[in-house]
């Protein structure tokens, strides 16, 4: 169990903290839970970036590591846009449907292919790219400041400027991660016509 691995653990354990605090903003209106749950997303985003550091400069790179760190983005992520796409009013503005359609459909989308590949090739090869961590990144904006509560008055337009990056850039990541997928099970003897007898 590496260090990197540990913060990554913890992250996980903070999503359900962040979850119970925003629900509990909504229910009573009470700022603490607000600032709280606000803290929570923030302290577990940001340590995404120190469990990477951690294991590029010590190297602390593992095959569970591999694995945990992405699902806790997934599941900070899917958690905050999910909660966030119901309607919270007058306590919290609302994260659109189309965006959380483009964000769970592109997840969803890559959880298959990953099932499929898996069944045919056996192993999966997921390559990170730029255009999917710049999709995370306007996604975790995207939560912030609906937590912020700037969603709201002089902010609208800087808001939609954050909800149409994360649309683009999770509609662009999704794109690139089908084209690996293609090449991958293109690449894979069970992909090419079997001969007639």
């Amino acid at each position: 169990m590496t260090t990197a691995n540990k913060v990554t653990i913890l992250r996980i354990l903070l999503i359900p903290f962040f979850v119970v605090e925003t629900l509990y903003y909504v229910e009573t209106g009470n700022e603490i839970h607000r600032l709280v749950a606000l803290l929570a997303f923030a302290v577990t985003a940001i340590l995404d970036g120190v469990d990477g550091y951690i294991a590029r400069r010590y190297n602390q790179r593992s095959e569970l590591g591999a694995i945990l760190d992405p699902l806790a983005d997934k599941l900070l992520l899917v958690s905050g846009v999910v909660l966030l796409s119901f309607d919270h009013r007058p306590h919290l503005g609302q994260i659109p449907l189309w965006l959380t359609g483009t964000i769970l459909g592109r997840d969803l989308l890559l959880l298959i292919g990953i099932f499929v590949i898996r069944l045919i090739v056996g192993k999966v090869v997921v390559r990170p790219r730029i255009a999917g961590k710049i999709a995370t990144v306007f996604q975790m904006i995207v939560v912030i400041w609906i937590l912020l509560e700037w969603d709201r008055d002089l902010n609208v337009r800087w808001f939609k400027v954050w909800t149409i990056g994360a649309a683009a850039f999770t509609g662009i990541s999704g794109l690139l991660y089908v084209w690996d997928a293609v090449k991958q099970l293109g690449a894979h003897p069970a992909s090419s016509p079997t001969p007639s007898e």
